[in-house]
């Protein structure tokens, strides 16, 4: 059984990046696609990104697209969010998620195993 834990949230001023980690343990990381959702106080949890199980296909909310990039290291089973230009309204708890198949998309429902998640808070 796969468990992830997030990592890299924190405070950071409108315009400043911040990095996220997701570590991965047990088996099946590397035949899975990963993802990124996040939840805002008193909204439900939306999609960010994904990756398939390769790193080749990324995909990405239209929010985020041009300033967020999602990788992938198979070898040290850690997906990772990089986040530039940040906005306060990127401000929400971020969870990492291992998708069902190979190759996951924007649903909630396409993924099995969710993180904690890890706070980020973009202030104006």
């Amino acid at each position: 059984q796969v468990q992830l834990v997030e990592s890299g949230g924190g405070l950071v001023q409108a315009g400043g990046s911040l990095r996220l980690s997701c570590a991965a343990s047990g088996l099946a990381f590397s035949s899975s696609a990963l993802g990124w959702f996040r939840q805002a106080p008193g909204k439900e949890r939306e999609f960010v990104a994904t990756i398939n199980r390769s790193g080749i296909n990324t995909y990405y909310a239209d929010s985020v697209k041009g300033r967020f990039t999602i990788s992938r290291d198979n070898a040290k089973n850690t997906v990772y969010l990089q986040m530039n230009t940040l906005k306060p309204e990127d401000t929400a708890v971020y969870y990492c998620a291992q998708g069902w198949t190979s190759s996951s998309g924007t649903r909630p429902e396409e993924y099995s195993r969710w993180g904690q998640g890890t706070q980020v808070t973009v202030s104006s």
